[in-house]
């Protein structure tokens, strides 16, 4: 029987993450992985969705300089070459992850893991232990138990991403992050999308103004949104709800996922209130040695916060401390608008015992943003009024995924809005609303 220092379960962006942290701590690392290496992230989950939406992304700026007076004459879409390229994408990324594991002289086992309590793990007729073992199995689409579904044709995002056929009208169940990305990238490629959530609003784990932003945008995409629904059953080509139905060729069922659970619940490992995998602050389990990363354990369920918890995990394995700051991970959406955020929202904020301040300033009066055609959404910075410390930021608009990175580092630097009001942006550029939103606070801001 083998021995490894960590044996990682899952190789998805917890577990190979975690895999190489390991390795390059000079642990003896091993990683399992029962489908392809890079888990769902990779395969079927962020890259295949973000290639989609740069797809859409194109379609979107050809048909904008068109109104700029650039032709290019009738639009056509191969969405079958379209999945194929996605497919290339996708190959390309795991052939990396599987290029990085090996040069780390990670063991890959391509199989089902069973585990005890003891942390042998059987693959098949291959048997290996290990000092500490990380979970990563992530999670799966989470199916509600709708009347007639049983016996439809439906996709999942599990699914959708291999469809060679373009839907002409698509319904979608759900009205999450994952499900608005998709119906914004869909509708931009001409399809007609209807989003159907039951709660009272899509995006609600958004902050108020940016889930207000994106779902006018989504509109404005021709996205049909009906919240507060009330499914009483789906056909093989409608969903009948309480007031009306609605006509589909393709039904996409993204209504949230549920964790990987078979592993921890064979190893009785203790679950909180919501059925997640219960941690300590180390991301050890219930059981010693054991730990566990990632949509296993609840959280922000996003690939880089499983990432940087498997790295935090290895640590603690190694007997170092690092403590992850929730409030410092950002969370990004891919539609068009994009958005991204991190920390506290003023009222949150407010709860924990804040004095607050809030400045906001717009991307309408932005250079950069009127020459690309894209001079739409806002940027929202939630302070403290002794230290003017940074406790949240929201930003909606272009490339807001990539402008979150200067808030978050002027944050992490122990930097106050005082610091971000000294940094010198570069003209044009977008980043120039955060200066703005900064002047702002100080009532210096120039063009608002």
């Amino acid at each position: 029987m083998q021995h490894f220092d960590v044996i990682v379960i899952g190789s998805g962006p917890g577990g190979y993450v975690a895999a190489i942290r390991a390795a390059q701590l000079g642990m003896k690392t091993a990683i399992v992985e029962k489908s392809s290496i890079g888990g769902v992230c990779l395969n079927t989950g962020c890259i295949p969705s973000k290639t989609l939406l740069k797809h859409s992304k194109m379609v979107h700026t050809i048909n904008q300089a068109k109104e700029w007076g650039i032709s290019t004459g009738a639009l056509q879409v191969d969405y079958a070459k379209l999945t194929d390229r996605k497919s290339e994408v996708v190959q390309t990324l795991t052939d990396g992850v599987s290029y990085l594991l090996k040069k780390n002289a990670i063991t890959i086992f391509q199989g089902e893991a069973a585990i005890d309590k003891e942390r042998r793990v059987t693959i098949g007729n291959e048997k290996i232990k290990g000092n500490n073992v990380l979970l990563a199995t992530g999670s799966k689409p989470f199916v509600p138990p709708i009347n007639g579904l049983d016996e439809v044709d439906y996709e999942t995002t599990d699914s959708f991403f291999d469809l060679k056929t373009q839907p002409n009208k698509l319904a979608v169940i759900g009205g999450g992050v994952i499900a608005s990305e998709i119906a914004s990238a869909m509708a931009q490629l001409g399809t007609d999308v209807t989003i159907i959530e039951i709660a009272q609003d899509v995006l609600l784990t958004e902050e108020e103004d940016v889930r207000s932003a994106l779902k006018n945008q989504l509109e404005n995409q021709g996205v049909q949104i009906v919240t507060k629904a009330a499914i009483k059953e789906v056909t093989q080509s409608k969903v009948i709800l309480a007031e009306q139905e609605i006509a589909f060729d393709s039904l996409l069922v993204a209504a949230g996922r549920k964790p990987n659970l078979q592993i921890a619940e064979n190893l009785q490992l203790q679950l909180n209130q919501n059925q997640f995998v219960q941690v300590h602050s180390s991301y050890e389990t219930s059981v010693a040695n054991i730990y566990a990363v990632g949509d296993l354990i609840g959280g922000y369920q996003l690939a880089h916060a499983a990432s940087a918890e498997g790295i935090a995990a290895v640590h603690a394995m190694a007997g170092e401390n690092i403590k992850l700051d929730q409030h410092a991970i950002p969370r990004c959406i891919y539609t068009h608008l994009e958005a991204a955020s991190f920390g506290l929202t003023e009222q949150e904020a407010a709860d924990a015992g804040y004095e607050t301040a809030v400045t906001t300033s717009s991307f309408n009066g932005n250079s950069k943003a009127v020459v690309d055609g894209e001079a739409e959404g806002f940027i929202k910075i939630v302070t403290e009024k002794k230290y003017q410390e940074i406790l949240g930021a929201f930003i909606v608009g272009p490339n807001a995924t990539e402008l979150i990175g200067e808030l978050l580092g002027v944050k992490a630097s122990e930097g106050t809005m005082h610091e971000l009001a000294d940094i010198v942006q570069p003209h044009p550029a977008l980043s120039e609303v955060i200066g703005e939103s900064a002047h702002a606070l100080f009532k210096r801001a120039i063009h608002m």
